[in-house]
């Protein structure tokens, strides 16, 4: 089968234990950024689909990966987070905006 697509760092050595024979490459820069941006869209549909713990830990795994690439400091993003919720609140109290 054939997949073209990242996949989480053990995932090859789960296949070989069970027979399989992968063929793998590193990607270079460029096609790291580019999958794990599929790797983000792909995540949010199963979780869209199922809405299961397993699905939101996958989203966070690629959110963690994606930081770390990027070079974004944790830190500085979770206060930039708060200074947005600080300025123009959260979602909690479920506000649809009809019109503007």
């Amino acid at each position: 089968m054939k997949y073209n697509k990242l996949v989480r760092d053990k995932i090859p050595e789960y296949i070989k234990s069970k027979g399989g024979n992968p063929v793998v490459h590193i990607a270079d820069d460029g096609e790291y950024w580019q999958k794990l941006r599929e790797k983000l869209q792909e995540e949010v549909g199963e979780f869209l689909e199922a809405e299961n713990v397993e699905e939101k830990a996958d989203i966070l795994e690629v959110i963690d990966a994606i930081l770390d690439f990027k070079q974004f400091n944790k830190n500085e993003l979770e206060t930039v987070k708060n200074k947005k919720s600080g300025e123009r609140g959260k979602f909690k109290d479920k506000i649809i905006l009809e019109e503007s």
